[in-house]
């Protein structure tokens, strides 16, 4: 009874929070998401994400090697062609800028941390769609799947381990993990973008990757209103073959983190996505937050949730305070 109980006696000081804290952020947890530009000679700012950069091959090397240095635990990778088609060949083609730059990473940090490669297709298209358009201009999902199946093999190829499959076709994690298997890639891990929102907080990052993209995805990305349906299409993905899932966005969806941890106890990630990064950078230039303390209070937030891996534009500044 008040006053035997006094929770604060567990607060007083910074060593006692430290001790009793419930939930570590550690920097082998995050992922930095980097973005490479064909036919760029310096790095270009992304205006709306202030601190993130299209990176050209050389750049992207040394910020790798950064990242290693700062303790990340892994990076993601995002190609910005020259050119593109109403198929996505520039994210099929070996010589592409993503599978360049993949190879160049790898040979740049080795196995020192995990290199994701980004495999959709709305880089690489002209009409900005994650996969190829039928005859009445809706997304095909079940030809949309062989040019993942193509794309997963010339990522594989350059030696990345990890494949983030974000497109939220129907059955795209068992058409992949088939594939990969049958041309030897056995070990290769799919990361499944599995509850992946069409949300509104996308805005920045389509900027940094130039998206042609007019409308929405709202035929194949979930509803923000539903949260049980997140639980289905983690379960199909798992039964496909998933061996890391994702909740995106991550802020705005922390009840489906903690429901899908809770369910399938898998390795569970998060994306601390653009539009969440770009609304705390906006308030700290405005003087509104103390954008550190921002910073780690959010990314702790989704780690406390059930994130056990969580990919922010933050991974980098974060790795080097926690």
């Amino acid at each position: 009874m008040f006053p035997t109980h006094r929770p604060r006696r567990l607060r007083t000081t910074p060593a006692m929070r430290r001790l009793v804290a419930e939930t570590d952020l550690r920097p082998r947890q995050l992922v930095l998401p980097m973005f490479v530009r064909e036919g760029i000679d310096e790095p270009v700012p992304v205006g709306s994400m202030p601190g993130v950069v299209q990176h050209t091959r050389e750049t992207l090397r040394k910020a790798a090697t950064e990242a290693v240095a700062a303790g990340v635990g892994g990076l993601i990778l995002f190609g910005v062609p020259a050119e593109r088609d109403a198929t996505g060949s520039a994210g099929i083609d070996p010589d592409g800028i993503l599978n360049a730059a993949l190879r160049d990473v790898r040979a740049e940090v080795g196995d020192a941390i995990v290199v994701m490669a980004d495999l959709c297709l709305d880089e690489f298209t002209d009409h900005g769609h994650c996969g190829v358009l039928a005859a009445d201009g809706s997304v095909d999902n079940d030809a949309t799947l062989d040019r993942y199946a193509s794309m997963a093999l010339a990522q594989a190829a350059t030696g990345a381990p990890v494949l983030g499959l974000s497109g939220m076709m129907d059955g795209q994690v068992g058409y992949v993990r088939a594939a990969l298997d049958a041309a030897g890639f056995t070990d290769t891990v799919i990361l499944a973008y599995a509850a992946k929102y069409t949300s509104g907080l996308y805005g920045p990052f389509r900027e940094a990757v130039q998206s042609s993209l007019v409308g929405d995805r709202a035929t194949y990305q979930q509803d923000p209103a539903n949260g049980t349906e997140a639980l289905r299409e983690l379960e199909l993905d798992i039964e496909e073959g998933a061996d890391i899932v994702m909740v995106k966005p991550a802020m705005t969806y922390l009840d489906v983190i903690a429901r899908v941890k809770a369910e399938f106890g898998l390795p569970t990630a998060a994306y601390h996505v653009s539009g969440e990064y770009a609304m705390l950078k906006l308030a700290a230039a405005k003087g509104w937050i103390d954008e550190r303390r921002g910073m780690l209070e959010t990314l702790t937030d989704i780690k406390r949730a059930g994130a056990d891996i969580i990919i922010t534009y933050y991974a980098r500044d974060a790795a080097r305070i926690v």
